[in-house]
């Protein structure tokens, strides 16, 4: 914390004392209705798990006509800021939809380029001062780590590694990801668990706490609210499986476009709904 207010007024103090004093208040006020709204949103319930499918990178680059990537650099922005605002709320619990694996079916060069803006922000999330290391934060890879790029996945490997003594939150990223993929790799690991145990005669031998048992998000509990930016209402094959009481949000921002009013948004809609979502999952047990 002493860094980053040595930073700040290292900054400020290359600028006039008014456009200095002019800052620092617009920075103090921000934090300050903030910290106010999340203390009046904090008198409600507070969801454990939200989830992200980050839709509309390359859309908002060639909305603002863009390079090509810039987006997904804005994106990488976005998206930091929506984990403090989460981590400030006490969200103990975040999972991002970053990379499907459908989406190697895109062009050869723009996968490369992805791959390489992937290794690059997860040698980002390890460094000292980033948001991960600022707030205790668990990190985990989801998804079919061997379908990555030899580079990617030993910085993922690596990434895991050093964030594993972390427990004030998890972060889960899902990179080769589907959630079909998931739940037919969760069925086969049952098979073979239970190899010795099945018979022929014998029906049921697998059952949902076994296949949930290999799930890759067996990491974190299901999702109470699944946000998709860009306006799509689909799920994409994410979190298919576990978001069958999950609250969902679709606000119209491409995701480099979202704010903390977006979160605010899906917290109060949460809220809203949450008691009706607990009586239905108590009537499902």
């Amino acid at each position: 914390m002493w860094t980053v207010v040595v930073k700040r007024t290292q900054i400020f103090g290359l600028m006039g004392n008014k456009e200095n004093q002019n800052l620092l208040t617009s920075y103090n006020l921000g934090n300050i209705a903030r910290r106010l709204l999340f203390g009046i949103l904090s008198m409600g319930p507070i969801p454990d798990h939200i989830a992200f499918i980050m839709d509309g990178n390359r859309r908002y680059s060639k909305k603002n006509k863009l390079e090509e990537g810039t987006g997904h650099n804005l994106g990488f922005t976005a998206l930091t800021s929506m984990l403090k605002y989460c981590y400030e709320l006490e969200v103990k619990y975040i999972t991002v939809y970053a990379f499907s694996i459908d989406n190697f079916k895109r062009r050869p060069e723009e996968v490369k380029s992805l791959m390489e803006l992937i290794r690059e922000k997860i040698e980002s999330l390890i460094k000292e001062d980033s948001i991960v290391n600022q707030h205790g934060v668990r990190v985990y890879f989801v998804g079919d780590l061997k379908l990555l790029d030899d580079s990617v996945r030993l910085a993922a490997e690596k990434a895991m590694e050093v964030t594993a003594g972390n427990s004030k939150a998890v972060l889960s990223i899902c990179i080769a990801y589907t959630s079909t993929n998931e739940i037919v790799n969760a069925v086969e690991q049952s098979c073979v668990e239970k190899w010795d145990e099945l018979d022929s005669s014998t029906k049921n031998s697998i059952s949902v706490m076994d296949v949930e048992k290999h799930m890759y998000m067996r990491v974190a509990p299901n999702p109470d609210i699944v946000v998709r930016t860009s306006g799509e209402n689909r799920l994409s094959n994410f979190l298919l499986w576990q978001s069958a009481n999950s609250i969902l949000y679709n606000p119209a921002a491409l995701w480099p476009e979202i704010g903390l009013r977006h979160l605010v948004w899906a917290v109060l809609n949460f809220q809203r709904n949450q008691a009706c979502l607990e009586t239905k999952k108590k009537q499902q047990h």
